[in-house]
Formats: structure tokens, C-alpha cells, sequence
């Protein structure tokens, strides 16, 4: 698989501290990453009553590995104690960054890693009268906290961090583009399309929207098309591991994944 990209550069749209081993992937495959972060993640400070009752809670529900990483962050370093709350996790990423902080994992999807999955798991069936907390960056979607409202649970957030459009230098970007020297583009959340597709204006954007874009989600894919890219491929997991597989097999001419 050496040299499996064949120098094809690769627009990596991933913030600054998480794009380093999708970048090294990459490069190991004869690739050349892009760096373009359209999101800055940063910490949030939430109130002393969030924190109590997050530690109080029946569920502490995490959405990624940045509210494991900020969490850690607003508890000064160290999680605490639990003793009679669980610990649910909304993929195998985050479940990861909760073991590794030393924290148990009592639920994460099977296969499905998003709110719709977790939500599928017997655990989080049967909730009323339960409290549950939503570990999240600021103005998260609502999902989670909707359906276990409905049923018959407590619904509370503990907003660890928030997510910023960054100032980027696209003088890189614009000469890629502008010379047919970009060949893929990859995206892991919705607001990172979003703010892409304001950092990037016309007639670049055209020009953007017409590559082979990777995503990690069917949600993201929908957006993506509603935004006008044609070419749409959704790696079989939101792993880079995955997202490199997906880009090498798209970029060979390989007909892989879902593709629209």
C-alpha cells in the first residue's frame, strides 16, 4: 500500500490539534495533506452547578472526544469519582478517550457511532425518572436530549468547549485550486463543511465543490449535496484509518462506499 496515493494532495479540513495523524497517514501513503482547519475548538467554562450535577447524575453521556478532552480540562486535570453513574459514549473514538482518562464505558453503539446509534442500545431504553447529562460543545445538536426526554428522563448539559470559524491563511488553498493541483477534500463534522463553504468563496467554490469530497457520516452527506458537491463518498467509519481506505480506493479509480 506504499505510494498508494501517488502524490495526490488532499485538502484536510480537521482543527490544528487533531489534524496531525490523518496528515501522517497520508504522507506515509505517497500523499500530501492540505492543512486548512475551518474550525477552532476551545474551552468553555461551565457553571459550578453543571459540574455538581454531572458528578450526581445516573448518566454522564459524552458526544466526542473533544468533550472527553475538555472535560478533563474543566475538572482540573483529573475526572472524578463516580460511583453510581454510567457512562455512556456516543462512539468508539470517545469510548477510547474515556478509558484512557481511566473512566469505565458502560454503553457505546454496537456499529452505529452517532446519536441515533447510541440511542438503539437497551441501556438507554428504559429512563424514567433518570437523571442524564450531555457532555457537549456549545449549541450541539439536540437529538440526544429530545429523545431521552421523551423518555421520561432528566435532561441536563455540561458544555465543556465551543467551536469557533478560524482566521486561515488560504493563499495555499486558492493556488491549488487554482492550478488543479487539489484532488480530494475531507470533512468530519457539519459545521466544518459549513464554515468551509463561507471561507471559501466564488469562483473557488465552484471549483471546490466539483472534487471528490470524504465524509464520515450519511448527516454530512446530505448537507454536502445541499450545498451543491457532486462527487460524495462516506467512509465506513469516522476513523482517519478509515478515511485514509476511503480516499485511497476513491483516488485509484475503485468504486467503494457510497458514492453520489
Amino acid at each position: 500500500m506504499i505510494n498508494s496515493l501517488h502524490g495526490a494532495t488532499v485538502l484536510v479540513t480537521r482543527p490544528v490539534a487533531q489534524a496531525q495523524n490523518l496528515c501522517d497517514l497520508l504522507a506515509r501513503q505517497g500523499g500530501k495533506a492540505l492543512r486548512f482547519p475551518t474550525l477552532e475548538i476551545c474551552a468553555s467554562s461551565p457553571e459550578p452547578q453543571a459540574l455538581q450535577a454531572a458528578t450526581a447524575s445516573d448518566w454522564l453521556i459524552f458526544t466526542s472526544r473533544n468533550a472527553v478532552d475538555f472535560a478533563i480540562k474543566v475538572f482540573n486535570g483529573k475526572m472524578p469519582v463516580l460511583n453510581t453513574t454510567q457512562i455512556a459514549a456516543v462512539g468508539e473514538a470517545t469510548a477510547s478517550a474515556l478509558q484512557a482518562a481511566g473512566w469505565r464505558v458502560d454503553c457505546v453503539p454496537a456499529s452505529e457511532f452517532s446519536s441515533e446509534g447510541l440511542l438503539a442500545e437497551p441501556q438507554l431504553q428504559m429512563l424514567a425518572g433518570s437523571s442524564c447529562v450531555i457532555v457537549r460543545g456549545v449549541g450541539g445538536r439536540e437529538k440526544l436530549a429530545e429523545v431521552l426526554t421523551a423518555r421520561g428522563a432528566k435532561v441536563a448539559y455540561l458544555e465543556v468547549y465551543k467551536r469557533l470559524q478560524p482566521k486561515v491563511d488560504s493563499t495555499e488553498l486558492t493556488d491549488s485550486l487554482c492550478t488543479n493541483q487539489l484532488h480530494a477534500v475531507t470533512v468530519t463534522s457539519i459545521e466544518a463543511l459549513q464554515n468551509l463553504s463561507v471561507m471559501v468563496t466564488e469562483p473557488l467554490r465552484t471549483l471546490l465543490i466539483s472534487l471528490p469530497l470524504v465524509v464520515v457520516s450519511d448527516r454530512i452527506r446530505q448537507v454536502a449535496e445541499q450545498m451543491g458537491f457532486t462527487h460524495i463518498t462516506v467512509s465506513k467509519k469516522p476513523t482517519d484509518a478509515a478515511i485514509l481506505e476511503t480516499l485511497t480506493t476513491l483516488l485509484n479509480g475503485e468504486n467503494s462506499g457510497r458514492n453520489n
